[in-house]
């Protein structure tokens, strides 16, 4: 046999041992709670978009809809135009879809991890359930685009910015892609959902919302390459993928990251802790998702030396302890952070730093902070290993 050959083969190898190993890792310490968080998911009900409906949204039914979260009704002016209160949230916006949407993520990313731990197949069959509500049902469907999302009053109906919205269908289409190797998932119906992330990553990838979004120079690119590697990654979609994968390599990594491992960009707004987290879960969410054999996006750097490893040790002492940050606290939320981040099992995953394992496992597994949730996509890490 060609040497070259058996030296790529012992690469596959070693990589499904490790991940194998670190599945065995998650399971050990969560099978508990994944399976009570499964539980609760087979008992509940689909709700989508078609359940609620605000009145200040120019959408339909069909359409999600969400506010911008730092925009707050002027006292001066009750009638007119919002005004801006950067990093505070106003807890009079309209939030039904994105908790729906958050909801939907929680109870596939559920299943599939039960799924994955038990083989029982009452978890596919209630998944589809939900699948079929959300992606397929005329009546109950969402509408693939996010037309008005994060929307303003008096100001637009929607804007670029809500495409982060949707960082929540990671995880589903993560789910789908362990569950579909089930054989009692309906081909059929896995072809239609495939076709709504085809349509969804179309619209992404076209209008001038999702353009806006893509050339964001903080974890608003950053999100849209996640999201637009991992859909791409459901339906097959290769180009895409490779795109997003050059993406990371000459955009994200040179614009963001210092050299000290930090993001500049998040560390100047209102909540840089909690942004800079974030933005590395979310990059190493793209590391884990769309790394190869041959292209393993952990070990790319740049020719400065720059790399996502640098952003891991500069981020992990603030971590395991919070008071030694060195630049300013959070103007909401600060108490909250961190939790089980996931950026802390994808690089243990790669790396072996021991100490980041364990403060994984001592952090919060299942927060039920409304804020803290919403900005954890990844919330089951079991679904994002191989084996």
């Amino acid at each position: 046999m060609n040497v070259k050959i058996i030296f790529f083969c012992s690469i596959l190898s070693f990589e499904g041992f490790a991940q194998t190993n670190i599945s065995k890792e998650i399971i050990k310490n969560l099978k508990n709670d994944i399976l009570k968080q499964a539980n609760w998911a087979l008992k509940q009900e689909p709700e989508t978009v078609t359940a609620s409906k605000c009145e200040r949204s120019a959408g339909g039914i069909h359409d999600f809809y969400s506010e911008g979260d730092y925009w707050w009704q002027n006292p001066e002016d009750p009638k007119g135009a919002y005004i801006q209160k950067d990093g505070q949230t106003n807890p009079n916006n309209f939030v039904a879809h994105r908790k729906a949407m958050i909801r939907l993520s929680q109870i596939i990313g559920s299943l599939a991890s039960a799924y994955k731990i038990t083989q029982n197949e009452a978890y596919v069959f209630q998944a589809i359930k939900h699948l079929e509500a959300w992606f397929i049902n005329e009546n109950t469907k969402m509408n693939p685009n996010l037309l008005y999302a994060q929307a303003i009053s008096g100001k637009v109906t929607g804007r670029g910015i809500g495409i982060i919205d949707t960082i929540h269908l990671i995880e589903v289409a993560q789910g789908i892609l362990e569950m579909k190797k089930s054989v009692n998932f309906d081909k059929n119906k896995l072809n239609l959902i495939e076709n709504w992330f085809d349509k969804y990553l179309m619209w992404l990838t076209t209008h001038q919302y999702g353009l806006d979004e893509k050339n964001a120079l903080n974890n608003h690119g950053t999100c849209w390459v996640m999201q637009v590697g991992i859909f791409a990654k459901l339906t097959d979609n290769q180009a895409l993928m490779r795109q997003c994968v050059e993406r990371f390599k000459n955009v994200l990594l040179p614009n963001q990251l210092a050299e000290n491992g930090s993001f500049p960009l998040e560390l100047k707004r209102t909540k840089p802790y909690g942004y800079s987290l974030f933005n590395l879960d979310a990059m190493a969410t793209i590391c884990q998702a769309l790394s190869t054999p041959t292209d393993n996006l952990w070990e790319f750097q740049l020719k400065d030396g720059r790399n996502l490893k640098k952003a891991l040790d500069f981020i992990f002492p603030f971590i395991e302890n919070k008071e030694k940050w060195t630049f300013g606290k959070d103007i909401m939320y600060w108490d909250e952070f961190p939790v089980a981040q996931p950026f802390l099992i994808f690089g243990y995953a790669k790396f072996k730093n021991k100490k980041w394992l364990e403060t994984w496992k001592k952090l919060s597994h299942y927060p039920d902070n409304e804020e803290v949730i919403r900005n954890l996509p990844v919330r089951n890490p079991l679904i994002w290993f191989e084996n």
